[in-house]
Parts: C-alpha cells; structure tokens; sequence
C-alpha cells in the first residue's frame, strides 16, 4: 500500500511499503477514506522530536472496516468507523476512569495518511456512524479522531462552567476545537490567544467573544482588562511549549485550572507561582473515546461543525506540500484523501 513515511526532518514521502496485516484477533484493518496532518506531527517534522528513518506517520483516519480478527464482535467489513488515536480495549480500570489514553492494552494508528490503518483493541476503540456519511460530513467526524476531542478534553480538564470566562491559549486546530468547546459548555466570554487573522475570524465563528494578539506581557495585560483585573476562571492550554504554560498560569485567576493537552517540549512546571496563585494543572493526552459517542452526536445534529478546521485538502500524492503548508502556517489543518 502506499503510506507517508518521515525520513529526516523536512523529509517527508509517500511510500509503498507493506500491506497491513491482522497480528492478533482483537484487530481490524481501516480502509482510509480521509486522513489528517496533526500539528503534533510538525515537531518530528521540524527535528524537535527523535525520527525513526522511514517509519509510517498519520494518526488521524476515517474510513471503511476491510477485515476483522476473530474476537472482533461488534464490527464488520463495510462499517464505515472513527478510529481514535489511541486504542483501547475500554474495559481495563483506567478505561473505565475514562482515562483510555492510558489502557492497559492502548495501541496508537500508525499510517493515518495512507492507505489502511490498523486498529488494536477493534471493539473498545472504534465508533461506528450511521451508515456511510454524507462527504460533507468526513471533515467533522475526522476532527473527532483527535482535534475535536482533544479540545473538548482541555476544556473539561480546566473546569469551563456556564457563564465562567474561559482563556484559550493556541489558535491551531486544537486551540479552535477548544472554543467549540468551552461555547459549547456556557462560557459567557470565551478569549482565544490569536496573531493570525483566518484563525481569528474562524475562532468568532466558533464562539470566541474576544480575540488578543498580543503575546507575554502584553497578552496577560488584556486578558486583565476583559476579566477587570480577575484572571480567567479556566484556562486552555493548547500548544504545548513554554511560552504558552507560562502565559496560561498567568492568566489563570487564583484558584482556577488550567487545562493542557499541548504535548510539551521543553516544559518545565513552574510550581511555586502555581502554589502561590492556588492554581492547577490538569489534563494530558486526550481520551478520545470517552468523548466520542456524545461528540458524534452532536456533529451529526448540527450542533458543531469542527470540521471548518480544514482549510486545505490534497491528495495523499501531495502530502509533502500539506506538511509544509502547516509547517508555514498557510493552512490551519490539511485533510488528505487516499
């Protein structure tokens, strides 16, 4: 099949490389129908996260189940399903705490942006949809594989509450899934971190009620003026970098959480202001499927529509040029077909 593959940073190809095989009988193989460029896979991309030469990338699909392992009960070919980023069996402890990213038997999708995935753990991972969905629908029900979810999970995290005022701080796809998010859940002010005017106008669309350029200083100072001097009642956290942890603590009034799903880099905790303030960190890698059944729901009522996050669509051919289109912020998020 064909696959992207990294090989070096900047490096990146389509490749053929082997086709999928069922390794154990709690596994299905995914046809892909839609894969996605996470801004995740920018940091191997730009040499801030170790590369194994050759291996497949991708860990957001859509698509159709082609085969299913012996135990795989609740599945069968031709199930169009969301595959979750994580895997999981969804009866171990941790899954049942609804912390699936953290199963005892977790597995990850490996080749999103190819051809075929496969799924470990079929029946405690996959959610099927109602039927096969209308096109217009993939790009929504591609976000909840990750983006969407991972969002959702950040807004859970920091505690947004109706008419609470919520601080998003990153304006990519998670950052603009977040807003989704904290609108969704009452928020009455929802202020998003913003440099970029498509991210912006996108982030009012979504809910935001206040944009900030501003960075640093600059950025705490407005958030005090939206907040008159309190500090926001929950914080979002979508980035991952320092800059961004600092920025999101100072925003944090006293007592409030702030909630991160930015995988970090550099990081460190600055625990002593936190301390002071009574600030707390909370969140990690998202569990996508305890957020999923209800996310599908509200997608196909037309309650959300995260899937305006894509703003390029290419070809798996292409896939190089949707990496550097991320990688230079021409797009917010790439959508690959197969």
């Amino acid at each position: 099949m064909r696959a992207t593959t990294i090989h070096a940073p900047g490096d990146i190809r389509l490749s053929d490389v082997p086709d999928p095989a069922l390794s154990a009988p709690t596994d299905a193989i995914v046809k892909v129908v839609a894969g996605a460029i996470c801004g995740s896979d920018l940091w191997p991309y730009r040499g801030a996260k170790a590369i194994t030469s050759g291996a497949t990338v991708g860990h957001e699909c859509v698509g159709v189940v082609e085969e299913i392992g012996g135990e795989v009960r609740d599945f069968r070919p031709g199930d169009f399903v969301i595959v979750p980023f994580v895997h999981c069996d969804n009866t171990c402890a941790h899954c049942r705490a609804g912390v699936q990213s953290a199963c005892v038997n977790a597995g990850h999708t490996r080749s999103g942006q190819g051809e075929y995935a496969v799924v470990t753990q079929a029946d405690g991972s996959l959610v099927k949809t109602r039927g096969v969905p209308h096109a217009d629908l993939v790009p929504s029900l591609l976000t909840l594989t990750d983006v969407m979810a991972t969002g959702w999970h950040a807004a859970v995290s920091a505690g947004v509450r109706p008419g609470s005022t919520a601080v998003v701080v990153g304006d990519g796809a998670v950052g603009l899934c977040a807003v989704i998010a904290a609108a969704r859940m009452g928020a009455e002010k929802v202020v998003v971190l913003s440099r970029h005017e498509p991210r912006q106008q996108l982030a009012r669309a979504f809910g935001a009620t206040h944009v900030v350029a501003d960075r640093g200083d600059a950025a705490i100072s407005a958030v005090e003026e939206i907040t008159d001097g309190i500090g926001a009642d929950a914080v979002l956290e979508c980035v991952g970098t320092a800059e961004a942890l600092t920025t999101a603590r100072r925003a944090a009034r006293p007592g409030a959480i702030v909630g991160y799903v930015g995988a970090g880099h550099g990081v460190e905790m600055p625990v002593r202001p936190m301390f002071e303030k009574n600030v707390g960190l909370v969140g990690g890698m998202a569990p996508v499927r305890r957020y999923l059944p209800d996310l599908l729901d509200l997608v196909l009522e037309g309650a959300i529509d995260p899937g305006r996050v894509f703003d390029l669509t290419l070809p798996l051919d292409k896939v190089a040029e949707g990496y550097r289109a991320m990688h230079e912020r021409r797009a917010i998020k790439v959508l690959l077909q197969p």
